[in-house]
């Protein structure tokens, strides 16, 4: 599960050593953890990372179909974990140690930066091979953090983007050796720490609010 950290002015939310697929309990984590950077004063920052294979395999497909009756409401949370981390009021960034698929390379997107490893592990959008279509907020999110042209590529072709690819592309900001991920990422952060609070909160919701606007519809999450 999720285990929150602080070293000086950064947070570092460890996510897990599994797929760290996004289980109703793993998200509740989550929220807490940011429940936490947000009560914090003074300079703070985030970094998210992870430990093994994988930084998020994304949506908790076994739990989805054992609780079938819960889709909407579970789509609806994890539109949510996005929108609030879109809008936290501190400089975030990305570790991405290892593999980003789906709604764990979305929630990468959520963050302020991406830092990813160089050599191994893959970010990508695997909807188009799997034959699940993204939702309205989903797309919206994905839309607004990415150059159209990448997007567009990464949406219909599910290609799977190495870290040197990735840096090309604009999907990170960063491609780094491995053991240079979490330093690298926590380093970036230091050094934003001192934006934290309300202004950057407003910039974000003002940047991004067609992709909140989508991600916090409520009445038709999966527009159908």
């Amino acid at each position: 599960m999720p285990n929150l950290d602080r070293r000086d002015n950064v947070f570092v939310l460890d996510l897990g050593d599994s797929e760290n697929r996004f289980h109703p309990d793993w998200i509740a984590s989550v929220d807490a953890a940011l429940d936490e950077v947000e009560k914090a004063e003074g300079p703070r920052a985030l970094v998210t990372a992870a430990t093994g294979k994988f930084y998020s395999n994304g949506l908790d497909l076994d739990w989805l179909l054992a609780h079938g009756d819960q889709y909407r409401s579970y789509v609806i949370s994890v539109h949510e974990l996005f929108a609030r981390l879109l809008t936290l009021p501190v400089v975030t960034v990305a570790a991405l140690q290892g593999h980003t698929f789906a709604a764990g390379a979305m929630f990468s997107l959520s963050h302020d930066f991406r830092v990813m490893r160089a050599d191994r592990g893959f970010w990508c959008l695997p909807e188009a091979d799997i034959n699940i279509p993204f939702t309205p907020g989903m797309s919206a999110l994905i839309q607004g953090r990415l150059a159209p042209r990448t997007a567009h590529e990464a949406m219909v072709t599910a290609r799977r983007f190495g870290g040197h690819d990735a840096l090309a592309a604009g999907i990170v900001d960063h491609a780094v050796d491995e053991d240079a991920v979490r330093s690298t990422a926590v380093e970036l952060a230091a050094a934003q720490a001192g934006k934290a609070g309300d202004t950057l909160a407003t910039i974000k919701r003002r940047m991004y609010a067609p992709a909140l606007a989508a991600l916090r519809e409520k009445s038709n999450p999966l527009g159908d």
